[in-house]
């Protein structure tokens, strides 16, 4: 017990004192999941308004298939990008194995389902009477699905977040694809893993601390967005 304590102060000391290692994890880690989170809204959000909007053949086994992706391991979605970015596989030619944008390209996929079905969850509950009431005051369809999209905003922007907080506590894709290279590709979930293997537990105590703190600030915001969605 007492070890874990002076292990914890240790951690302490690191994170208020600023340690560059530190700072250099939290900061790739908070690169990776902004744009990543960002690029899979760019075509998740769309393509969750549009399922929820458009009836189609084959509509209900979309959506199956797009909520099974959702419990996917995250080792299993480094595997699949794996084989598509390695050097024989069909992307190889493009260098991005060992790449802070391959881990991008992998933490992409990992969220895209996640985005993706949580718009679609956000939008499907918005009241039908908002598109027929838009339509008989004159609006025109893209006007109506501009309305509906507005009244779902704080369901799309839970959904953003989610994903964010998915990405940046996110280990086993950052691994495969990133290669755990110090200076390169080190995340602070994967630097942790290393730490610990490696018996230096006051680093990997600091970096859990601002992981903690991370998740944290990522689920006061949900609650913040989800209760202000509550209250309209």
């Amino acid at each position: 017990m007492g070890t874990l304590f002076q292990a914890l102060l240790a951690a302490l000391r690191l994170v208020a004192s600023l340690d560059a290692g530190v700072l250099e994890y939290a900061s790739r880690s908070l690169g990776i999941a902004l744009i990543a989170t960002l690029l899979a809204s760019l075509a998740g959000v769309p393509a969750g308004v549009w399922l929820a909007e458009v009836e189609f053949r084959g509509k209900r086994a979309v959506v199956t298939v797009l909520n099974t992706l959702l419990s996917v391991p995250t080792v299993v979605v480094g595997l699949l990008v794996y084989a598509f970015i390695s050097r024989h596989g069909p992307l190889g030619g493009l260098g991005l194995l060992f790449t802070v944008p391959g881990v991008i390209a992998g933490e992409i996929v990992l969220i895209l389902p996640l985005v993706t079905a949580f718009t679609l969850a956000a939008v499907s509950r918005v009241d039908r009477d908002v598109r027929s009431t838009a339509l008989s005051l004159g609006a025109s369809a893209t006007q109506a699905l501009q309305a509906v999209v507005r009244e779902s905003r704080f369901g799309i922007l839970a959904a953003i977040i989610a994903a964010f907080g998915r990405v940046v506590g996110e280990v086993g894709v950052a691994t495969i694809l990133g290669g755990n290279a110090d200076a390169f590709t080190r995340t602070i979930t994967t630097a942790i893993v290393l730490e610990v293997n490696m018996g230096r537990f006051e680093l990997a105590l600091a970096l859990g601390l601002v992981l903690l703190s991370l998740s944290f600030g990522i689920n006061v915001m949900l609650q913040l967005v989800q209760g202000e969605g509550r209250r309209r």
